[in-house]
């Protein structure tokens, strides 16, 4: 057989075994092509980058390339294409350095270095994860890291914004007790008030969009996790639609949400005053900050 045709031979075995094709595989395949024509034509389709070699356990196997994944370069050594594979099937949600030790069965001090050189080539980057502080896990260079790595808009610096997202919650409640007030306004029945009263996630995404309180971008999911913060509050309703989507709707409790910050007013000494500022909300009330100092 001619070189392009053990080529195009083995590249077809290869495609057949989505797992990855062994040597074995290979030699069983193609029983009349040499171990020496074997190499030479694998080595081919490596560079070409068609295809790709991983290590599992013990054994090399090949793959054949997705032609959209990113392909290393020419000169990229069989270990760098091993760590390269083993960290491409991580995706964006990484992979920790120890199951890429344990998948290459490398020794620390040269995985450090192969890491280090794919780093410096800029074929893969190391992102700190929110999940372990002190760990990184490794990616694709082109990739965006999963929420559940960086822990998406809530995190700056692996730390939690909690400011940030007390200002949402404050704002995605008014936006709902806006549109409630101007249900009310209509004096339509209880019906049309329930519905005029309810609103989508991508009404309040809107909302939240056009007063550009946020210097990150926020989707409609990052809305829909901050609007049951507010119904965990107390604070509103969340209602299934028939086509299995959620609104929310801001309720009129006549009680307060329970938590430790309503504490000091069952205590409160000038409780009976409160009437005289209509605020009885404890971070509110003029006497209560009194009363605390």
């Amino acid at each position: 057989m001619a070189a392009n045709d053990i080529s195009d031979a083995i590249l077809v075995i290869i495609q057949r075994v989505a797992s990855g094709a062994s040597n074995d595989d290979l030699v069983k395949g193609l029983p009349e092509v040499t171990a020496q024509a074997r190499m030479e034509s694998l080595n081919k389709l490596l560079q070409q980058g068609t295809i790709e070699l991983l290590k599992k356990g013990d054994k090399l196997i090949y793959r054949a390339k997705d032609p959209k994944k990113s392909a290393l370069p020419k000169d990229a050594d069989n270990e760098e294409r091993i760590i390269y594979g083993i960290i491409e099937e991580g995706g964006n949600k990484g992979i920790w350095i120890r199951d890429i030790r344990m998948q290459s069965n490398l020794n620390m001090t040269h995985l450090n270095k192969i890491l280090k050189n794919l780093e410096t080539k800029k074929l893969i980057k190391a992102v700190k994860s929110v999940n372990a502080s002190k760990k990184k896990v490794y990616m694709l260079y082109n990739l965006e890291p999963d929420r559940s790595v960086t822990g998406g808009a809530w995190y700056q610096d692996q730390d939690f914004e909690a400011e940030f997202v007390d200002v949402l919650n404050q704002q995605c409640l008014r936006f709902l007790q806006m549109t409630r007030e101007n249900a009310e306004k209509k004096r339509e029945g209880p019906l049309a008030l329930k519905r005029l009263s309810c609103c989508s996630v991508k009404e309040v995404h809107k909302f939240i969009s056009d007063l550009g309180i946020s210097k990150v971008h926020l989707d409609e999911d990052d809305l829909e996790t901050i609007l049951k913060t507010v119904v965990y509050d107390g604070n509103a309703e969340r209602i299934m639609m028939p086509d299995g989507s959620f609104v929310y709707r801001a309720i009129n409790s006549p009680l307060f949400a329970p938590g430790l910050v309503q504490i000091p007013c069952g205590i409160c000494p000038v409780i009976r005053n409160c009437s005289k500022c209509g605020d009885v909300t404890p971070n509110k009330c003029i006497y209560m900050t009194d009363w605390l100092d």
